[in-house]
């Protein structure tokens, strides 16, 4: 959410089978900090053939300590500093375990419109001088919200942090959501909504998840129902924030010219009203778990020149020890564009058959995670002359997967997948964000030297293990839009993943 006017946008964020030969690998760029919780062991688990010893990245991965501090609140501090010479600008935000598959029966909507809401004046300070202050100091103040985690942010010049503390303390803790600003808001939500109907990937990840996950929350789309949207009250911001805003959910990160110690007692001294209930994501995710079903949403479209579709299976949690082989897998698949014209030269065997067929505008793997589940598959935008035949190419690339890998499309893989990784850490708001968020879904900052590790024990006996476990003879969720009358049907992808 950008000041003034919210911005949606989704993370479709960035995994090993229990396999007989394994082995466990725990690498760490440090001792861990005493407070710092052990991570989950099935995490650590991964095969591998192979007896090598892994690479050493830590030559190149020399990045600033990570600190965090957990008050008595429950709030947890997360902080990265950089030298004084190299930065002089932070990014500070709240990252909190809370999202729309944590709304209410018939509440779908709330969470992203108190995004909204939240930035519309406190007892404090009114929506024009909140505004005036931001500006003022030229800072930017921004937010979002995914199915999963709510974020409010600041990026600042490093004198004016401490001021920055008290905004984001002031606006979580006393907005007074005015009826007027309310009423103004449902209209700016409704014109986003329509605003996302004409961003046709937005509307395929959304049936995506409706096809994947029907009748639960994380089925649900961000943005709410229209009449959801027109009904929203204050009585449901304030219901929200006091039963999902709380100590034991929320992260406060801090990047760049920071301090650590003195984020810890501003945030301590300002970030005090927060309801301290102990439970926490994990437990509501568990008193209503996320089911995987195999079903398709299609529209067809025939005022469309292009179909647009994506199929998926069913993917990894954050923690689960599949989640590595899978975003190996994402990278393995690759993605790729017409206009870049490079698909015959690539180094994805899907790419480089799709390139050179001239089957396809775009493709896009993906790997999505959540608490309990995840989603993986391939988006594809297509003539529809080319329907039947891509759709011939991708389901044998994606079974191919099981059967025939060889070591060196998966070292491409692996070292693509690393060069995204560390592009994605550039400046202190990306390692900011990157850090809140790894605290809320590992409870820990994983170091970059054991990151790389565990990417490095993948090969392609754990690639064709993980993909014979989630591909073969498993559910296919599919969303289609557009003229998709040569699309085959659902049973026929479903078909395809039948063992050879």
């Amino acid at each position: 959410m950008a000041f003034s006017f919210s911005r949606f946008r989704r993370k479709l964020d960035a995994a090993l089978s229990s396999a007989v030969r394994a082995r466990y690998l725990s690498l760490s760029a440090r001792p861990s900090l005493p407070e710092e919780p052990a991570p989950d062991p099935r995490f650590l688990r991964y095969s591998s053939p192979d007896a090598r010893p892994p690479l050493d990245h830590s030559p190149f991965l020399r990045f600033p300590q990570v600190r965090h501090t957990t008050l008595p609140s429950g709030i947890r501090v997360v902080t990265q500093s950089a030298p004084i010479s190299a930065s002089h600008t932070a990014s500070i935000g709240v990252w909190i375990d809370a999202g729309s598959r944590f709304e209410a029966p018939g509440t779908n909507g709330t969470a992203h419109f108190l995004e909204h809401m939240i930035f519309k004046g406190t007892r404090r300070r009114t929506a024009r001088s909140l505004e005036e202050e931001i500006e003022n100091m030229g800072a930017r103040l921004n937010a979002y919200t995914s199915r999963e985690q709510t974020t409010f942010f600041a990026d600042v010049q490093s004198k004016d942090v401490a001021v920055a503390v008290d905004v984001l303390a002031d606006i979580l803790q006393n907005s007074k959501f005015p009826d007027h600003a309310i009423k103004r808001e449902r209209g700016v939500i409704l014109r986003e909504m329509e605003e996302v109907q004409g961003q046709v990937e937005e509307v395929i990840f959304d049936h995506l998840h409706s096809a994947a996950f029907q009748g639960h929350p994380l089925g649900d789309t961000i943005l709410g129902p229209e009449e959801n949207i027109r009904g929203i009250s204050r009585v449901d911001l304030q219901q929200y924030i006091s039963t999902h805003y709380t100590g034991h959910r929320m992260v406060v990160s801090a990047a760049g010219a920071v301090k650590h110690d003195e984020i810890v007692n501003m945030v301590g001294r300002l970030f005090t009203n927060f309801s301290t209930d102990p439970t926490t994501a994990d437990q509501l995710v568990n008193a209503n778990p996320a089911v995987f079903t195999g079903s398709e949403v299609r529209v067809q479209d025939e005022g469309m020149p292009l179909a647009h579709f994506a199929i998926a299976f069913k993917g990894s949690s954050w923690t689960d020890p599949n989640s590595i082989p899978l975003m190996v897998i994402q990278s393995l698949l690759g993605s790729w564009n017409k206009s870049i014209g490079v698909g015959n030269c690539s180094g994805s065997q899907l790419a480089r058959r799709v390139g050179t067929d001239d089957l396809a505008e775009n493709i896009m793997a993906f790997n999505t995670n959540y608490r309990d589940i995840g989603l993986f598959g391939v988006y594809s935008i297509a003539s529809p002359k080319c329907l039947r035949e891509l759709s011939c190419v991708l389901m044998d690339e994606i079974k191919r997967l099981a059967y025939q890998v060889s070591e060196a499309e998966v070292v491409r893989a692996r070292n693509q997948l690393k060069s995204v990784l560390l592009l994605h850490i550039d400046g202190s708001t990306a390692v900011s964000e990157n850090n809140g968020r790894q605290m809320l879904t590992y409870g820990r900052v994983l170091p970059f030297v054991e990151l790389f590790a565990r990417i490095d024990t993948v090969d392609a006996a754990a690639i064709m293990e993980t993909a014979r476990n989630f591909i073969i003879n498993k559910e296919v969720a599919l969303a289609a839009t557009g003229p998709i009358q040569e699309l085959p049907e659902h049973s026929w992808f479903c078909a395809q993943t039948t063992a050879q």
